[in-house]
């Protein structure tokens, strides 16, 4: 039996830069992470280190511009959530001038939803932000 949970979030900025934290490496370690390697194709990687220390690895599966990422997701040596072991489907909906960000997380053992949810939460604010022209500061991981 798996888990999923769906995180939305309007940020105020258009899908066009939006998508741009989404498709770019040095772009999305300003949200999350300290740093990403991020090959927006099918089948490209997708690889976040993150500041305590874990890396998530997957690949893309969709990439629509401006519209929608779809990759899969799982920690390096975390036996329940292995690289490319859950789904993360990110819709881009504009919404007046801006942009409502459904995140949508699949396959999670239910033990992890709960802080997948929470991290999801934490990291879509600091998209919001980014995506704002708001320096959101140092990724610090929920806790």
């Amino acid at each position: 039996m798996t888990g999923s949970i769906v995180v939305e979030q309007l940020i105020d900025a258009p899908p066009s830069v939006v998508y741009t934290y989404l498709t770019d490496s040095g772009k999305w370690a300003r949200w999350q992470g300290v740093d990403a390697t991020i090959e927006p194709v099918t089948g490209g990687i997708f690889s976040v280190s993150m500041p305590i220390g874990a890396t998530v690895r997957g690949e893309f599966i969709d990439v629509v511009p401006d519209q929608r990422v779809v990759f899969t997701w799982g920690w390096i040596d975390h036996p329940q959530v292995p690289p490319g072991s859950t789904t993360v489907h990110i819709e881009l909906i504009a919404e007046g001038s801006g942009t409502r960000v459904r995140l949508t997380h699949t396959d999670l053992p239910p033990e992890e939803v709960s802080i997948h949810t929470d991290g999801w939460t934490h990291y879509l604010l600091r998209l919001s932000a980014v995506s704002a022209g708001v320096d959101p500061g140092p990724d610090a991981m929920p806790s």
